[in-house]
This record gives structure tokens, C-alpha cells and sequence, in this order.
């Protein structure tokens, strides 16, 4: 990563995530499919989950942000198989779309001063549009029931991006995928953006005052997180080699987005990957456990398919209130106050430079 520093620590771990595949083929031959698509999926959606965070840390809660990963899903899969255009042109265009959505929607409310709830209920409204759309124009996207890439000849193309026959393939495009996301996540972290943004979350008026221009920073930090949001959209497609409404582009895609960021930890860049990998556990544990109980489908019927959102809803409601860093961020201040008391007491009284993974809990 150019221009950022990486510890010894980081390198081993960076090491350990991409050695993950060969010791899953180790491990779980049988299983290896199974297991590398559950991995890849957490490096996709902590892509994704980056995305917002890149916003949601500086007191800028979207909702809409499953409209950003369905525009960049959509956009890509109806070029391909309508107009022929590569995913190398599809994606592209795609992003751009999300990054003009977002600055069309954002640029009112930042005007304005539309923030807090209010902004929220609009990006919420602007996923439900998305979702709308896309249901209308069934004969293109194929409604409700979604619809699927051309595949070219057997699915393993440069050309076409697509490379869902090869799991071991898959799972390093994720890995840059996500590798791009932390780097993003730094960069921001480490520029003068990311003091005028923290400034601005603070307090808007004195923001101003010192000449920052409220309205420009916002929309900066909203068109890079819809343009990520969308680009982890579209790579989501071409390796689903399916999208439909209510999995890549509905309300509850939003809602998960934000709850596994928040899960996470906002402040530290490994928090949304943290969040990811907890989302994606405990949804396919849950899957595991429904199906193989008779005695859960027989008691709840149909709607025990929507007990992981009503848990989520719960876990949401129990993070904020108890644990608003995210489970990374309070994992980190527990060990450095553990560790503080291990330390001689001249060591562990010395002061030490505020890092963005021990930034407060800013508002909505």
C-alpha cells in the first residue's frame, strides 16, 4: 500500500487471510467449495460494509446505501447483456451512476442542512425507489425474480469478468477487492479530509467559520462511499452470477450494511471486516439451524426465514446502547486498559497520540 506503513503485525495477518484458501483446501477438501464461497462472501461484504463506513463515521447514517450496491450490480449486468459492453466499460459507468445518484441526493440535504433522521428517512426512501425501478423494468431486470449475466462460454472470462467456476480464483479477486477497501479506509483516515469532516460532524457552524466549505466535504466523502458501495455491487454480481431486489438492492441489504458496521466498529479500519464476519456467521448459523428444526419451521412457519433480520434488529438496538465502538473498537480499549495496568505506572500514565479507533461516538 503505497504511502502507508504496515506494521509487522498487519503483514502477518494480510499473510494469514491470503493463505486462508490453502488451508481450507487442507483442511475441509471435501468442504472446500462450501467454505471458500463463506469466505469470500465476508471479503466481499467487508468491502461493501467499508463503503459505508467511510461516511457513517463521521455522522452521515445513510439508509440508502443497498440502492448504491443494486445501481452498481444492475448498471453492469443490464450493459453486458443488453448493449454487450465488457464489465471492464460496465463497472465503470456503474460507479459513476452511484457516485451522480449520491451527489444528486446529497447535495440537497447537505445544502439544506438535511441531517440526522431526516437523512436517513431520505436514503431510505431513495433505496425503496431503486428497488421500485427495478421491479417496474421486469422485462430488463426481470422484476422481483431477478435475473442473471450473460455467461460467456464457461464462465471462466477475462473478458466478461466472470470467474464463479473457480472458487480459489474468487476468493484473491476478494482479497484485492478488500485490500482496496482498507487502503481507501486509510487513506481517508490519514488526509486533511478526514480532520475538516470530524470537524464538521462536531459542529457545522464552526466548521464554517474557519473557512472549511461544509457542503463540498460532505459530497466528497458521500461520492467515494457510493462509488465503493458500487463497485463491491458489481464484482457481487459477477461472482453470484445472479441479483435480484431483495439481495443485492433492497431495504433489508441497507439495513445490514449499516448493522454490520456498527457491529464492527466505525472508527478502526478492520471493523467492518469484523462486522462482516460476524453478520455472515451468525446468517448462515441461523440457516443451519432453522432448516435441520422441525420444531422452529413447524412453530413459526414461513416467518421463521426472517428471524436472522429480527435478530439483527435486536443485536442493532444492544450495540448501541452498550457497545457504540463496535465489538473491535471495544475490544481494542479493553486491551489497552488491560494492558495500561500491566504496564510500570510511569509507562502506562504516558500520554498517548488519539488514534480515529478511539474517536467518540458521534451522532446521527
Amino acid at each position: 500500500m503505497s504511502g502507508l506503513r504496515l506494521s509487522p503485525a498487519a503483514i502477518i495477518g494480510l499473510l494469514a487471510v491470503a493463505a486462508l484458501p490453502l488451508l481450507v483446501r487442507l483442511v475441509f477438501p471435501e468442504s472446500e467449495k462450501y467454505y471458500l464461497h463463506l469466505l469470500i462472501q465476508i471479503l466481499l461484504w467487508s468491502f461493501i460494509y467499508t463503503g459505508w463506513s467511510l461516511m457513517g463515521r463521521f455522522g452521515l447514517t445513510s439508509l440508502g446505501h443497498g440502492a448504491f450496491t443494486g445501481i452498481g450490480a444492475y448498471v453492469t449486468v443490464l450493459l453486458w447483456n443488453f448493449a454487450g459492453l465488457t464489465p471492464w466499460i460496465g463497472i465503470p459507468i456503474a460507479i459513476m451512476a452511484a457516485a451522480v445518484v449520491g451527489v444528486l441526493v446529497g447535495y440537497p440535504c447537505f445544502r439544506f442542512r438535511i441531517t440526522g433522521h431526516y437523512f436517513g428517512l431520505l436514503t431510505l426512501a431513495l433505496t425503496e425507489f431503486v428497488r421500485l425501478c427495478i421491479v417496474g423494468l421486469r422485462d430488463y431486470t426481470g422484476g422481483s425474480l431477478g435475473t442473471q449475466p450473460a455467461r460467456y462460454g464457461n464462465g471462466l472470462s477475462l473478458y466478461a469478468i466472470q470467474f464463479e467456476p473457480d472458487r480459489m480464483l474468487a476468493y484473491y479477486i476478494a482479497f484485492a477487492l478488500w485490500l482496496f477497501g482498507l487502503y481507501l479506509w486509510l487513506r481517508v483516515d490519514r488526509s486533511m479530509d478526514r480532520y475538516a469532516l470530524d470537524a464538521v460532524s462536531q459542529d457545522e457552524d464552526a466548521a464554517a467559520s474557519v473557512g472549511i466549505d461544509v457542503t463540498r466535504e460532505k459530497l466528497k466523502i458521500t461520492a467515494l462511499s457510493s462509488a465503493v458501495c458500487a463497485l463491491g455491487g458489481a464484482v457481487f454480481a459477477q461472482y453470484q452470477m445472479y441479483i435480484g431486489p431483495e439481495t443485492i438492492a433492497g431495504l433489508g441489504i441497507s439495513l445490514n450494511i449499516v448493522f454490520a458496521a456498527i457491529a464492527g466498529g466505525l472508527w478502526v479500519p478492520l471493523g467492518p471486516t469484523v462486522g462482516a464476519v460476524f453478520t455472515q456467521v451468525l446468517a448462515e448459523g441461523l440457516r443451519v439451524v432453522i432448516q435441520g428444526s422441525a420444531t422452529l419451521r413447524s412453530v413459526l412457519g414461513n416467518s421463521a426465514l426472517a428471524l436472522d433480520q429480527m435478530i439483527y434488529g435486536l443485536l442493532l438496538i444492544l450495540f448501541i446502547i452498550y457497545m457504540p465502538k463496535g465489538i473491535l473498537g471495544t475490544s481494542t480499549d479493553w486491551w489497552r486498559r488491560w494492558r495500561g495496568r500491566k504496564l510500570p505506572r510511569g509507562a502506562a500514565s504516558s500520554p498517548r497520540p488519539r488514534s480515529s479507533s478511539t474517536a467518540p461516538a458521534r451522532g446521527a
